[in-house]
């Protein structure tokens, strides 16, 4: 009876899209400490996903330290130009498509919206060594022909601080890379980015509070949205870009819609129906929506097998319930 039901839902959602272009339903997945071959795809083909975001990172020291680390021997293969570079070449193997989002990780895990320098030499050494970081992933984007680079994740301060140096990357960007570009800001600061309308998506990575229950239902979690969705639809009416959801999910956990952000680690609490209703409220709001292009679920492991299952409060789907109504979701979009 469950699957017949999921089946319906699914059927009124591929009606409600036909004739509308493809969405992106998408993965992101999580660069490996080691190479990985091609067998490590197949679990992401199996999901019926059709694109995934691939993650090299650079690091910083701390919030306020201005020199960008990055494609270094001592970073994890797949966080790195070469690991990037393969994995990209076994998604596209399979048919699927590639957002590069280059990040930035800060040291013990400190939020990257917070960023903020102490001297206008600060700054400008952050800006030359971002660029650096940037621009070798521009070239790797445009190498590689990938259809979207996202230049940013999650760093309202500096972007909100710095807009002219934004507007003059972006053009940089664009005399290198060929392709669309998004940028991917938080939930809570998605309205304020300068520079929309240089970019061809809308980014927002969407951990919005959709429920204060500890199990909500579907239907309270499509209430939750409300406010937030009219506020999205009111940026997308002013900019007339498309909305991506950058990243999106939920960890399978009591009160996952409460602060869908939070990434502590804190075991116990399991709650997969939670995770399974978020996703399913989520999917129901946007993805027959005309001005939205689709989303890459928070997140993917390479080794599919080795993680997630039913005893996992952390985001990823992988083993778990939810991984089977992606599954059926993405095959009819």
């Amino acid at each position: 009876m469950k699957k017949f039901f999921l089946l319906l839902i699914f059927a009124i959602f591929s009606s409600s899209c036909s004739g509308q272009k493809s969405k992106i339903n998408g993965i992101s997945f999580v660069g490996s400490p080691r190479e990985i071959k091609a067998k490590t795809i197949q679990p992401v083909v199996d999901l019926n996903a059709n694109w995934a975001a691939v993650m090299p990172f650079g690091f910083l020291k701390n919030l306020e330290s201005p020199t960008v680390v990055f494609n270094i021997e001592r970073q994890w293969w797949g966080e790195r130009r070469d690991g990037a570079k393969r994995t990209i070449e076994l998604l596209n193997e399979r048919k699927i498509q590639v957002m590069l989002k280059p990040q930035i990780w800060v040291w013990q895990g400190e939020f990257t919206g917070n960023i903020k320098m102490n001297s206008e030499e600060q700054w400008k050494e952050l800006e030359r060594s971002y660029k650096e970081f940037i621009l070798l992933y521009a070239q790797l984007a445009e190498e590689m022909k990938v259809p979207i680079l996202c230049i940013g994740t999650e760093l309202h301060t500096f972007v909100q601080t710095r807009p002219t140096y934004w507007n003059e990357l972006i053009k940089e960007i664009r005399t290198i890379y060929n392709g669309k570009l998004t940028y991917a800001e938080n939930w809570d600061q998605f309205d304020k980015a300068p520079f929309w309308n240089q970019l061809d998506y809308i980014g927002i990575d969407a951990y919005f509070p959709v429920s204060e229950q500890q199990t909500p239902t579907v239907e309270e979690l499509q209430q939750g949205w409300q406010q937030h969705k009219n506020n999205i639809i009111a940026l997308h009416t002013r900019i007339k870009k498309p909305i991506l959801f950058t990243e999106y999910g939920y960890r399978s956990i009591h009160y996952t819609g409460k602060e869908p952000w939070d990434s502590g680690r804190a075991n116990g609490n399991v709650d997969l129906k939670a995770q399974e209703n978020a996703l399913t409220a989520l999917y129901r709001e946007f993805w027959q929506e005309p001005w939205f292009a689709g989303g890459f679920l928070w997140k993917w492991f390479h080794n599919h097998n080795e993680v997630g299952g039913k005893d996992n409060n952390r985001f990823t789907i992988q083993n778990k319930p939810s991984e089977e109504l992606i599954k059926e979701f993405y095959s009819t979009q």
